[in-house]
């Protein structure tokens, strides 16, 4: 499998070839009923499954099928990873959301600003280790340049003292990139540095924190006199913020191919439902139901259009913020919608330890989950100012 995907195809059999082998593998591979059991299950037991997962799909060559063969990839083309992501929904495979961090943020930023000691740790990702992020903070979010946490050097080290908030997979990681203040005279974009930090480090402290789900995919990071040795600075001191800038972006576009399937998995099952109870009669429902198959193609136009231009080298600019918006603002109607014409059964609490999917098909949990979208990775007030300044050349917003 891992020298199929090495290749890349030129013609349309090329790409059916790749579809039919991934759909075997898929078949023959994809855990039965983890979708039963893995949200009801112990956090290490969790951690554990999405490891040896990671483990399997990579010794296919399904993990990180996009990144560069040098760093462990197969350079997979972006028909590829359209592919593999449409075949990951039809055969309900899991995907391995434990390591979203891992393999998107933490890797993409290791590849383009690492030291080749640092880039080492890229092996690491490919056996399963999670990594969180440290950016936001209690009073530093959509505002994160005016974040607060300090990093003194101290000969060979940086001794590090703060709060860190909203760090996903906390609980979980063995590494974190983390951002904080190394020069409290210089404007507050470019005093951050960028270090990674060992989260079993002394002085590391992580604590949960519950959703209103019942799952602890935050959580709080305190950090006191942390001791990070030097080299474990990421680029050159006070560059943070530029280098930050890698990790927010691969955020924006590395997860729309798969949210793309899980929105377009999300019609199916309402479409299936509103047959089988009769919601589908009527005509309102109907034209409800139109609309979102619609949003979901427009959707996934924009996306393919994004997704081109970066194969073609192409910066996308605000983009992101334009897919990320329409993302989350679908998200809620849909999975509001499922709530609506469900019924009591809707309503349920099934009790879920653990947040496996955005759209699990829980629709209660998945519209309450989904109000994450208009918050996490920058809100959507923000993204509606980057969108205005930057697309429609609005005046910036008044300091």
């Amino acid at each position: 499998m891992s020298e199929m995907l090495a290749s890349k195809p030129e013609h349309d059999a090329d790409l059916d070839t790749y579809r039919a082998n991934v759909r075997r593998w898929l078949e023959a591979n994809t855990p039965a009923g983890w979708e039963q059991t893995l949200p009801f299950a112990d956090d290490d037991e969790v951690a554990e499954f999405f490891e040896n997962w990671a483990r399997t799909l990579h010794s296919a060559g399904l993990l990180v099928a996009h990144w560069p063969e040098r760093f462990g990839g197969a350079g997979a083309s972006v028909a590829q990873q359209l592919i593999l992501q449409e075949e990951m929904t039809r055969a309900n495979a899991p995907r391995p959301r434990y390591l979203a961090i891992s393999l998107g943020h933490a890797a993409a930023t290791l590849m383009e600003h690492g030291t080749p000691e640092q880039q080492k740790l890229l092996d690491g990702i490919l056996a399963g280790d999670i990594w969180c992020q440290g950016f936001s903070e209690p009073g530093a979010g959509s505002d994160l340049a005016s974040l607060r946490t300090r990093a003194r050097r101290e000969g060979d080290v940086y001794v590090v003292n703060g709060q860190k908030i909203w760090s996903s997979m906390g609980l979980y990681a063995k590494w974190g990139l983390l951002l904080a203040r190394t020069d409290a005279e210089a404007p507050k974009h470019r005093g951050i540095s960028m270090f990674i930090l060992d989260m079993q480090s002394p002085g590391v402290e992580v604590r949960p924190i519950r959703q209103a789900t019942g799952a602890k995919e935050f959580a709080e990071v305190f950090l006191t006199d942390v001791r990070i040795p030097a080299d474990r600075l990421i680029g050159a001191e006070n560059n943070g913020w530029r280098i930050a800038q890698t990790t927010l972006s691969t955020e924006r576009y590395s997860q729309m191919i798969e949210l793309q399937e899980g929105l377009r998995s999300l019609v199916a099952q309402l479409l299936s439902q509103a047959n089988a109870s009769g919601v589908s009669a009527d005509s309102a429902s109907r034209l409800e139901l139109a609309r979102f198959a619609g949003e979901v193609e427009v959707f996934g136009l924009m996306n393919d259009r994004v997704l081109g231009q970066l194969a073609e080298g192409q910066d996308p600019g605000a983009a992101g913020s334009v897919l990320k918006l329409q993302f989350s603002q679908i998200l809620q109607r849909l999975t509001e919608f499922g709530v609506q014409t469900n019924g009591l059964n809707a309503h349920i609490d099934p009790q879920r330890k653990n947040d496996i999917s955005y759209t699990s098909g829980d629709w209660m949990l998945d519209h309450i989950r989904s109000w994450t979208w208009t918050i996490a990775g920058g809100t959507s007030e923000i993204q509606r100012n980057i969108i205005g300044e930057r697309l429609l050349g609005l005046p910036r917003e008044p300091k």
